[in-house]
């Protein structure tokens, strides 16, 4: 069962949209004349059944009436609605409906009271008795305002309460939905509770935040500000401000001034009025219109808004949209009111009397004639054009009202099969009371199929057609509708306007703005102080590394962390990853030094190995030539290490083996500064200095040195091993990837001992720099401990005053440089000589050296 409805539904969308997109124009064409104003706008009519049958005849009697006002389409429409439900055989058979309509039926309050009170003067009510030909319960139909509906209703309660009952078809209002207090009283008019979801509807597809709204300062306008106010919260929309109008017209005119001033000064465009039309909300509103005020306002369809006699303008920004309740249409009206005998009015009057539509869609003609013809012309065009004619809101509730009490009425005479009505039909005195409980829960199809629920808990939400208003010439009002509001719509879609119809109606698609602030556009956010609305902002800028890529946001958001904002901070864009690689030029730079200096170290070692038998070589220990070669080449290789993306295993490897063979190399340089001073400090009798010299023992410090620092080494590991870093915050756009140290205090200690064993060699090679032998390598131990020294020395500030890739480079740097300072002092000299002087390379030259430094020394 679902599925077939679902399916149904499914199929009817495309019928739906067809409905929306093309919508068909409606107009009302009503005659501005102020000496209809006083003839109010509602009528009173009491409604009956007889058993007897009625012709036509009898309404053109009833509506005989010389002087056409504003309130006779009311009686209009409540006479084709009894003639449509007397010539339907299916209801109420042997019975027909009528009514009375006389001049007293549309007076004031004031008048209508007088007129009942002479009335029971001269005994033409009787209280509890009514001396017609029918006695069944009848309907009263109203449409007075609350008070004189109320003092109406308690004079069918008290005088007359078996008789009749009463419903309203003008506006909702909250005190005459108390059924305790009016157990008989029904009002067929909507408590407006959709009209509200719709206009909050329509003002956010225009993309308004910042209405005002103008409402009577009663029940009924404070109701409908607390269900406004409702969507609007749920909305972020909010008012410029709430003109409640007072009732008094004394104090409406004290207070005139300031109601004008407060929408002038106001910066909102829209503004909304809601309110009964007899009211000094509509004297309001026509003052406001007279003086000019430039706003586009928002209202219902009673009201009308056509100003005086002023030509209409197109393109304007500004004008008149108007919710009316929808409705199918109602065919055969037009014909009814055009037959009936007493009514000889030309469609002139019909023009000025009701609503009427052309179909836009099929004759687009008539309508751009329409648009352009000019004042003198324009109303004998209307008339020579053929038009049908729908019911207006009032019209409509009469229509279903009628209905509603037909359709009870037939229930409750029909009920029983058996049980039929005689010719005088006096054997039937049903109780208005059980009439009107049948009434009350009726529910039905009308006959332009529209479901009629008359139980209020029960009623579906009410859809609106949206009208635009034209200014027309002679004082006309020119509705056309542009759309149409359902709240059974997906949320976000109830709203359905058809822009081409917008644009044909003001002549320019453009609608104006109407905000309280202006959007903060992305990059930005929302900020607001304290006292404003929730509308109304500020714009800042987004904080360092957040973005907005919507606008009116309340938070910019911040970016992951391997993302940077751009400078539009609308966009978070991934951060470039930095580290020292092969392919960038540093990189590559430091590299090939590497490789150079390490290709440099196995050539002089190859020089040394070839020529290992030369007293240049063999005069200062041999091992340890090899050993502190070997660590030389180890030390220029370690900044390979250094090169590359970060890994856990090359942060480690990078500082343990820096540690150990900077370790290695400078412990044989430590042997090698011993072993000289050794062989020409010591003498005779310290044999046991003598006996270290020769044994080889000293070759013990290497491993002893190498095993300290290996302790340390395992210390660090142990405690804080080096890690991958990685910094996003540093460099903007950047995510820099490093080794971290782990333990700086680790890190220092190592360099700490190799600095402890360079100051030591240092020490001990600068106090035998002038020893005789003709090889003596103190000098050149001095200088390189000295190189190696100043650059370890230098590198701790530089180190600590660079980032990123820069900071490993300067490491590199040093390493590669206290390398080569111990490669190039100590080394290229003895090269020197075994290359470009062998003749010094020899043992004659050593016993001529050996003496002559004898001599000196």
């Amino acid at each position: 069962m679902f599925t077939l409805i679902f399916l149904f539904w499914l199929l009817n969308i495309p019928l739906l949209l067809a409905d929306f997109i093309s919508p068909r124009c409606f107009w009302k064409m009503k005659q501005n004349e102020n000496r209809d104003r006083n003839q109010g706008t509602g009528c009173t009519f009491m409604i009956h059944a007889v058993q007897r049958p009625v012709e036509k005849e009898y309404f053109s009697h009833i509506l005989n009436i010389q002087t056409h006002t504003e309130n006779h389409k009311y009686a209009l429409a409540l006479a084709f609605s009894i003639y449509e439900i007397n010539m339907n055989p299916d209801i109420l058979p042997n019975m027909s409906l009528i009514f009375e309509f006389s001049v007293h039926n549309c007076v004031w309050e004031s008048k209508l009271m007088s007129f009942m009170h002479v009335s029971l003067q001269n005994y033409d009510i009787f209280p509890n008795y009514l001396c017609k030909e029918y006695t069944k319960c009848a309907m009263a139909l109203t449409s007075l305002n609350w008070a004189t509906t109320v003092k109406f209703n308690t004079i069918l309660n008290n005088f007359i309460s078996q008789q009749f009952f009463q419903i309203t078809y003008g506006p909702f209002h909250p005190v005459l939905s108390d059924h305790e207090k009016f157990p008989y009283l029904h009002q067929m008019a909507s408590d407006h509770t959709s009209l509200a979801f719709g206009l909050v509807s329509f003002i956010i597809h225009f993309g308004w935040n910042w209405v005002g709204l103008v409402i009577s300062d009663n029940d009924q306008g404070i109701q409908f500000l607390s269900y406004l106010k409702t969507e609007m919260e749920k909305n972020t929309i909010c008012f410029a401000f709430v003109n409640m109008i007072p009732m008094s017209m004394n104090l409406y005119m004290s207070k005139a001034e300031v109601y004008y001033n407060q929408i002038m000064t106001s910066s909102t465009n829209v503004v909304i009025i809601y309110g009964d039309t007899d009211s000094t909300l509509a004297v309001s509103f026509r003052m406001w219109e007279s003086l000019g005020i430039q706003r586009l306002w928002i209202t219902t369809s009673q009201w009308n808004v056509s100003p005086g006699m002023k030509d209409f303008t197109f393109g304007n920004e500004y004008g008149t949209f108007a919710f009316g309740q929808h409705h199918s249409e109602i065919s055969g009206f037009k014909h009814f009111v055009q037959t009936l005998n007493s009514v000889k009015c030309p469609d002139e009057y019909l023009v000025k009397l009701e609503w009427m539509h052309f179909n836009c869609e099929v004759s687009a003609s008539k309508c751009k004639t329409l648009k352009n013809c000019s004042s003198n012309h324009s109303l004998e065009w209307l008339m020579v054009h053929t038009f049908d004619m729908a019911f207006i809101e009032g019209s409509y509730d009469i229509y279903n009202a009628v209905y509603a009490f037909a359709h009870a009425l037939h229930q409750i005479t029909f009920q029983k099969f058996d049980n039929l009505p005689k010719d005088n039909g006096k054997e039937h005195n049903y109780s208005c009371k059980k009439l009107y409980s049948f009434l009350r829960k009726t529910q039905f199809i009308n006959p332009v199929g529209d479901r009629v629920n008359m139980n209020q808990r029960d009623k579906l939400q009410e859809e609106y057609d949206i009208f635009y208003i034209w200014n027309f010439p002679h004082g006309l009002g020119f509705k056309v509708k542009i759309g149409i509001f359902s709240p059974y719509f997906p949320n976000g879609q109830q709203v359905h306007l058809s822009e081409d119809m917008i644009e044909w109606a003001k002549g320019s698609a453009q609608m104006p703005t109407s905000v309280c602030s202006a959007d903060c556009g992305p990059g930005s956010r929302k900020f607001r102080m304290d006292g404003m609305a929730a509308c109304c902002f500020h714009c800042k800028p987004c904080p360092e590394n957040e973005i907005s890529n919507e606008t009116n946001v309340d938070y910019c958001v911040q970016c992951l962390e391997d993302q940077y904002a751009n400078t539009e901070q609308n966009h978070c864009i991934r951060k470039i990853v930095v580290f020292l690689s092969y392919e960038e030029p540093l990189g590559v730079a430091l590299s090939l030094i590497s490789l150079f200096f390490s290709a440099f170290t196995i050539v002089v070692l190859g020089v040394i190995v070839k020529h290992h038998s030369t007293p240049v070589v063999k005069a200062n220990n041999r091992t340890l030539t090899y050993i502190l070669l070997i660590s030389l080449i180890f030390c220029f290789l370690c900044p390979l290490l250094f090169i590359g993306h970060p890994n856990a295993a090359t942060c480690i490897l990078q500082q343990i083996t820096f540690g150990i063979v900077f370790t290695v190399s400078v412990s044989t340089v430590l042997a090698k500064t011993i072993t000289v001073v050794l062989a020409f400090k010591i003498i005779a009798s310290q044999r046991m200095m003598k006996y270290f010299l020769v044994s080889g023992a000293i070759n013990y410090i290497i491993p002893v040195c190498i095993l300290i620092q290996v302790i340390v080494c395992a210390v660090w590991l142990g405690a804080s091993p080096p890690s991958v870093d990685i910094d996003g915050q540093s460099e903007h756009g950047q995510i820099i990837i490093v080794c971290h140290k782990g333990s700086v205090n680790a890190f220092y200690c190592v360099l700490g001992y190799l600095a402890t064993l360079a100051i030591g060699s240092f020490t001990l090679a600068f106090f035998s720099r002038n020893l005789p032998g003709a090889f003596n390598e103190a000098k050149s131990i001095t200088f390189s401990m000295l190189v190696f020294c100043s650059v370890w020395v230098t590198f701790i500030p530089v180190y600590h005053s660079t980032k990123g890739k820069v900071m490993v480079a300067v490491e590199i740097f040093s390493t590669l440089a206290s390398s080569a300072g111990m490669l190039g002092c100590i080394f290229v000299p003895k090269c020197y000589t075994i290359l470009f002087r062998p003749d010094q390379n020899s043992l004659e030259m050593i016993r001529v050296k050996s003496s002559s430094n004898a001599r000196s020394s």
